[in-house]
């Protein structure tokens, strides 16, 4: 248990970061989902729209350091493999 007051307080941020943390990471898998969702259906031009608001929150969280930089990049990579694959 922290005794000190800075120790106390960085226990409520922490509190506080991980909850703002889940949230993003549970959205980040929501949005794939919907994407994923869209390419099985083979809708090209819904998923290329899903596709770009993935990158979108992908970029964003990756800012914000909630993911690291290369998972983002790799996840992009993958979905845009799909996408490809779906148009071609």
């Amino acid at each position: 248990m922290a005794h000190s007051l800075s120790a106390k307080k960085r226990v409520r941020q922490n509190v506080k970061r991980r909850l703002i943390n889940r949230a993003r990471k549970s959205e980040i898998k929501t949005i794939i989902k919907s994407f994923e969702a869209a390419a099985g259906s083979g809708s090209k031009k819904t998923a290329a729209e899903q596709y770009k608001l993935v990158v979108r929150k992908l970029d964003k969280v990756a800012a914000k350091k909630t993911i690291h930089k290369n998972r983002a990049a790799r996840l992009k990579s993958r979905l845009a493999r799909k996408l490809a694959k779906l148009k071609g």
